[in-house]
């Protein structure tokens, strides 16, 4: 068996819509489980830029991604090795979080590694909403994501290529976020 497809990223849906406060038609609101782990994420000035929720999942984990405040576009994101976000770079957050020492690129015959995630696409008037999954992912624990360092959410100003190792020429980092679990009480 190919351990790179049993460990890849697959990708559910990214996908824009707009800023709508019910997805359904009438009716009560339904109750979200809670997050295992979030990730608030902010741009460089302290800007609130949306949030990034990690479920625990039978093959791995779920990411459910909102990102507000940014043009329409496409904008690369990746789960990043180290869970620090000092503005105005982000460059804190380390390099893509890559437990197997994989290259980068869904696209590159050679990756793709865990923190590769799909791009994200802004249509006008719109939030960016995705829906991922990282199979074969643990939130903690022996490999998983959140170690000693921490981990951290980072969007990228501009497309991932999806092939070019190490970060896929996806631009500078514009929004970050600590990936943290919630608090005990």
């Amino acid at each position: 068996m190919n351990t790179r497809i049993a460990l890849g990223l697959v990708a559910l849906g990214t996908l824009a819509l707009g800023g709508c406060a019910s997805m359904g038609g009438g009716g009560s609101a339904k109750k979200l489980p809670a997050a295992d782990a979030s990730a608030q994420l902010y741009d460089a000035r302290g800007a609130d830029r949306g949030r990034a929720d990690f479920y625990k999942t039978t093959t791995g984990l779920r990411v459910e991604l909102v990102a507000r405040g940014f043009a329409p576009g496409t904008y690369g994101m990746h789960v990043h090795a180290v869970g620090r976000c000092d503005a105005p770079d982000f460059t804190s957050a380390g390099p893509h979080w890559n437990p197997t020492n994989a290259q980068h690129g869904r696209e590159n015959p050679l990756g793709a590694h865990h923190g590769d995630l799909p791009n994200l696409v802004i249509e006008p008037d719109a939030i960016g909403r995705a829906t991922l999954q990282l199979v074969g992912t643990r939130l903690s624990g022996e490999g998983g994501l959140i170690d000693a360092d921490g981990a951290a959410f980072i969007i990228h100003a501009g497309p991932d290529d999806l092939k070019t190792d190490p970060s896929g020429n996806s631009g500078a980092r514009v929004a970050c976020g600590v990936i943290e679990l919630p608090a005990a009480g």
